[in-house]
């Protein structure tokens, strides 16, 4: 291939960029704030807040009016400021997983954001790249997968001077490209491609959250309705005033919350695991990350550092080390030689580039240094596993053949008898046992015009064997235990020979499991033989893709979560099929990037385990979040419900609830986002891929919480009514201790295996912020007077402070008591609870009805 373009100049390129514009395609814009504001407009309880505020509006409350529909605006800055910092975090992941693109500027090669290519750039194109834009092929042979514009699933060659097309697929070979159209102005430009992968669809928990929305809401605004009609038509109250208590009732009821509270954590989680080199290229990927039971990996590159070196050669039984030698002995030129010319010029796999790196240091400038353009390649196939490049000659009918592949093919292709068979095979087994990947390598020659349909027409004579050393990374082991602590088993899935992988999998501690099958091992059992098997082998060798994706998909049939690695064109049928696909950043093509939910940055091991965590993290903060909304909403809604229905003044206002749901939306998408991990979270089994922070056995524990605050909330009503507390006086005192409460709620929820003092304690910086917060509404409300008066409360006394202080203690003993009571309550809310009542005994009747 021409190595000498230069390309274009950096200051070129950036020139035609800022003249040109960027290469994208039509696709999805951010939201504006004006459809952000519109999306809160057409929220229930923004619609309910202005439904409150015309009726005191009609009741002549203007005060009471303002001060509600003065929240609209809060409400939508607060909607805003979410919505930014989640379309932030959920921009920032998609520029890193923009398509990518490697080009020639200033005569290197160099990997840029596919929106930065331009005209005129030189594009180096492998074996499962997406070509980012309308080019010109100027060097090499090509088969591109063009059915994205023309809907023909075969893939069409393509040789120099012919026309290549964005967002099509090479499948096969290297070349050089110039481009000739970016943008929109491209094939699939002017026919309005648009890009699809920057939506993202509702992940399970989002959908299932849809739905208990739905639901709650036709049983909010259900029992709203039947509240005022109780009100209006059989207790003969004035409607209006019926049905500003159904309003209250209805905004107590309805978890708003929720959505938030998936958008924020997903979203942001996605994020959070980007700092630990791993983009998430589906948001939704990041729920199922906790439920992870196995995960196939590949050995290369993942358990390895993926920086091959050739580092051993054997031939006609003697060994030549690379390590610390000074020279390459002549018995050895002729291997090296041949190793070289069954390499392609510009190769892709790290393998191939440790064959030319060796060539370059001892072939250079010498008679068996080659770079000649082969005249045909035969692949490496599922039925041989082995590739021969074939090279013209003076005579027109004879081609030099040079083979390279796994030993026992190549020993196959050179028809050797079974006694030098079992040589290279026990030669093979030597260095394998050693860590080392073992080529066979053979020459031989063709004498005709016309190459047969196969490799095994031809005739080779056997060379020799070269080795290859991968040392495992350092930080594998420690990640390997972590993952079986966790109850995550490891499987490998390689290509290599078996010895290898054995040879690894001993050095990082994989498995205790020293069994090993093969690909043939596997191609030969049943579906029912492959699944008692899976029960006692960890390592798979010597595996085809489509053999990688059976054995997926045989796991998932046994109930297992699988997530699997992969990196080339053939991986991504697996990749989709498994639970989470995660592709190889660093030496994956696009198609296998495109394919996964997951990308490894750095295309390490550790990196995976990293993001285990972090997945286990975002989904227990997810169920705290909701614990807590589902725990802080019942006394909202009892506190509401109850007086209504017991004729006693009303405790809970529409004001009331806004200010409280200023306080719960952040104790949700902000103190709960930022908890920290628990201490166990990877010294537990992965929960079932079908567990839900909305089950009601999830539910229970937060729902008796909240019963229990509006219990104590209740006995405080029916105390201060009988001490002869007017109701400006009760409603100050209540409304302190709900908000004070909250704060509790939110300590009980950060653990609920701890103590409340434990939950003050534990670091979360948010928590104090959080209380803060709480503190300064408190003090703002029942000191400025016009804020007072809306709310409905008195001036705060001595004995309202007292009483107000006592609500609080009440909600904090109990709380405990509940949690010791609740015996081994786990930090995934997942409690038993010990059936007992769930109220105290009937409260007797006030004395008197206070005036409203």
């Amino acid at each position: 291939m021409n190595k000498n373009l230069t390309g274009l100049t950096q200051a070129e390129a950036a020139r035609r960029l800022a003249a040109d514009g960027e290469n994208m395609l039509p696709g999805s814009v951010p939201k504006s704030l004006f459809a952000i504001a519109l999306s809160v407009f057409t929220e229930p309880m923004f619609l309910m807040l202005l439904g409150a505020g015309g009726i005191y509006f009609a009741l002549g409350d203007r005060a009471e009016a303002s001060f509600l529909l003065g929240f609209v605006f809060v409400v939508i800055g607060i909607t805003l400021a979410q919505e930014r910092k989640t379309q932030r975090a959920l921009e920032s992941l998609r520029d890193l997983s923009a398509p990518r693109a490697l080009v020639v500027r200033d005569g290197q090669e160099i990997r840029i954001p596919g929106r930065e290519v331009v005209r005129g750039d030189v594009l180096v194109l492998h074996e499962g790249d997406r070509i980012p834009a309308d080019a010109l092929l100027l060097d090499g042979q090509l088969s591109v997968d063009e059915s994205l514009l023309t809907g023909e699933a075969v893939p069409v060659n393509k040789s120099p001077s012919t026309a290549l097309y964005a967002s099509t697929v090479v499948t096969k070979g290297v070349g050089l490209a110039e481009v000739s159209t970016i943008g929109v102005n491209t094939a699939v430009g002017r026919i309005g491609q648009a890009l699809a992968s920057t939506q993202e669809a509702p992940s399970g928990l989002q959908q299932a959250s849809r739905k208990l929305i739905i639901i709650l809401t036709i049983v909010g605004l259900t029992f709203a309705t039947l509240l005022v009609l109780l009100g209006w038509l059989w207790d003969g109250r004035a409607f209006l005033d019926s049905l500003l208590s159904g309003i209250a009732l209805a905004m107590a009821i309805l978890p708003e919350e929720i959505p938030v509270i998936l958008t924020v954590f997903l979203a942001l989680g996605a994020w959070r695991i980007s700092k630990q080199k791993v983009l998430t290229r589906r948001v939704s990927a990041v729920e199922a990350l906790g439920a992870i039971t196995v995960l196939a990996v590949d050995k290369t590159g993942t358990l390895t550092q993926n920086r091959m070196k050739m580092e051993e050669l054997v031939a006609v039984g003697e060994t030549f080390r690379n390590e610390g030698a000074n020279a390459l002995p002549e018995t050895f030129h002729e291997l090296a030689e041949f190793t070289l010319l069954a390499t392609p010029l510009d190769p892709f796999d790290p393998m191939e580039k440790a064959i030319q790196t060796f060539a370059q240091q001892w072939l250079k400038d010498t008679e068996h240094w080659h770079s000649q353009v082969p005249e045909f390649q035969y692949d490496l196939s599922a039925e041989i596993l082995a590739m021969t490049q074939v090279f013209s000659s003076n005579d027109p009918n004879t081609h030099l053949l040079a083979c390279k592949g796994a030993p026992e093919a190549v020993a196959d292709l050179c028809h050797l008898p079974a006694t030098e068979r079992d040589i290279i095979h026990q030669q093979v087994l030597s260095m394998a046992e050693r860590g080392l990947r073992v080529l066979g390598v053979a020459k031989g020659q063709w004498q005709s015009k016309e190459l047969p349909p196969s490799q095994h027409d031809f005739s080779f004579t056997f060379l020799g064997l070269v080795g290859f050393v991968d040392p495992p990374r350092a930080e594998v082991p420690a990640a390997i235990a972590e993952c079986r602590a966790a109850g995550v088993r490891i499987i490998m899935m390689t290509g290599d020979h078996p010895a290898t992988a054995r040879a690894i999998a001993q050095q990082v501690n994989l498995s205790t499991r020293t069994a090993v099958m093969t690909g043939a091992e596997v191609a030969a059992l049943s579906d029912a033989e492959l699944h008692t098997q899976l029960q006692q082998v960890d390592m798979f060798t010597r595996l085809q893709p489509e053999q990688k994706l059976r054995l997926v998909q045989i796991l998932q049939q046994n109930g297992e979560v699988v997530a699997m690695t992969g990196d080339g064109v053939n991986d991504a049928p697996a990749l989709k099929t498994a639970n989470i696909g995660i592709a190889m950043g660093e030496r994956g093509t696009d198609v296998a990037r495109e394919a996964a939910a997951l990308v490894l940055l750095d295309d390490s091991f550790a990196s995976i385990v990293a993001a285990i965590r972090q997945g286990r993290r975002i989904y227990d903060n997810i169920t705290k979040a909701t614990a807590f909304t589902f725990a802080v909403h019942m006394p909202i809604i009892v506190l509401a419900l109850i007086p209504a229905l017991l004729h006693w003044p009303i405790l809970l206002l529409p004001v009331h609830i806004v200010l409280l749901e200023l306080l719960i939306d952040p104790a949700c998408s902000i103190v709960f986002e930022a908890e920290p991990e628990a201490s166990d979270i990877m010294t537990r089994p992965p929960r079932k891929l079908t567990d839900s922070p909305f089950a009601f056995s999830t539910l229970l524990y937060p729902i008796i919480q909240g019963i229990a605050v509006a219990e104590v909330l209740l006995l405080g009503y029916w105390l201060m009514d009988g001490q002869g507390f007017q109701a400006d006086e009760i409603r100050g005192a209540m409304f302190m201790g709900l908000v004070l409460g909250l704060c509790l709620l939110i300590l009980a929820n950060r653990n609920v295996a701890r103590t409340l003092l434990h939950g003050l304690t534990a670091s979360n910086p948010w928590v104090w912020r959080m209380f803060g917060a709480v503190g300064l509404l408190l003090l703002v409300v029942f000191t400025v007077p016009v804020l007072r008066d809306v709310m409905g409360f008195s001036v705060m006394g001595a004995p309202q402070l007292v009483a107000g202080m006592a609500l609080v203690l009440g909600i904090g003993v109990y709380l405990e008591i509940l949690r010791w009571v609740g015996g081994k309550a786990t930090s995934q809310h997942v409690i038993r609870y010990s059936a007992r009542p769930l109220f105290h005994p009937a409260i007797p009747p006030p004395k008197q009805h206070l005036p409203n």
